[in-house]
């Protein structure tokens, strides 16, 4: 660790199992927070230990309800007012992510807000995974570290020792993030099409590829819904594909995911540990843990190393 200038982490509550594991990574314990409760649900995080010209590392994913994010603010705040000289915010999940533009008229970009907010809070770096739309990171005019989950998945997906590998985008969107996946494993590269007949009712899926008699591995940023996901699936194993895996960064997994993926042709659903998952409502999903990626970055960044090799995609 740095010389003359100490670190201290800290997480939400709602990213303590997380948390927890990158500091064990990162060889310290967390801080201690203490929070006061007003009967109203107010709630007021006071950090227990001073962190006068620290390094304090905030880490907290913020997924709904609107809390986590409001308890990371207010626990930037409370750094910055305890004289913490930097303020690097750990962000596994960036929630409202998807509010990357103005897509249609009167529209916020929710993305931008929450930038703005965490700049005026104190955040003075930020560290994040897989953000739905890289541009989110010049929301920023603080040092964005921007990882990603390739580092732990391509890993994986070479121990499955799958022959006729091919790499599958659920959409147009996630073409880009296919294609890199598929140079590192020397696979192909398929895209489901999806088109809308009519607003949000009916949709038809197309398939731009060949898939006969190829293990396919379907690549996203997110599972939400898991809709989407599915009816790839389905549409893939119909064009001839041997089996067919979904993996994806953050496993929102909200509505009826659970029991989508539980229902599907999927074999299995590969998520990071970015958001605390249920347990119990699907033998499909597996969790690969994002804290030693976490840890290894802050470390460098701590150290002022740079952290280049930890960027495959």
């Amino acid at each position: 660790m740095s010389e003359h200038q100490p670190s201290y982490l800290f997480s939400t509550r709602t990213s303590q199992e997380l948390a927890e594991k990158i500091a064990h990574s990162y060889g310290q314990a967390l801080g201690k927070i203490n929070f006061q409760h007003f009967s109203d649900g107010e709630f007021e995080p006071v950090l227990e230990q001073s962190v006068r010209g620290a390094r304090v590392f905030l880490i907290g994913s913020t997924f709904p309800p609107a809390d986590n994010l409001l308890e990371l603010l207010l626990m930037i705040d409370a750094a910055k007012r305890a004289s913490a000289k930097n303020i690097t915010v750990v962000i596994p999940y960036y929630g409202l992510a998807r509010q990357d533009r103005k897509d249609k008229p009167r529209a916020p970009i929710g993305a931008k807000l929450v930038a703005n907010l965490l700049t005026a809070a104190g955040a003075t770096r930020i560290m994040t995974m897989d953000l739905h739309a890289d541009q989110i990171q010049g929301f920023f005019e603080i040092p964005v570290d921007h990882l990603y989950a390739s580092t732990i998945f391509v890993d994986y997906i070479k121990s499955l020792k799958l022959d006729n590998l091919t790499i599958a985008s659920p959409d147009m969107g996630g073409a880009k993030r296919a294609k890199n996946y598929a140079g590192h494993l020397g696979a192909d590269v398929v895209i489901a099409y999806k088109e809308r007949k009519k607003a949000n009712v009916i949709e038809e899926m197309f398939l731009i590829g060949d898939v006969k008699d190829k293990n396919v591995i379907l690549i996203d940023d997110m599972i939400d819904t898991a809709g989407t996901l599915c009816k790839a699936a389905d549409l893939l194993l119909e064009k001839g594909a041997r089996s067919v895996r979904a993996m994806a960064t953050h496993g929102v997994l909200s509505g009826k995911a659970y029991a989508n993926i539980e229902n599907s042709q999927l074999l299995e659903v590969i998520v990071t540990d970015s958001i605390p998952l249920k347990e119990g409502l699907s033998s499909k999903i597996k969790v690969l843990s994002c804290a030693s990626l976490f840890a290894d970055v802050m470390k460098m960044v701590h150290e002022h190393k740079s952290i280049s090799d930890k960027f495959i995609i």
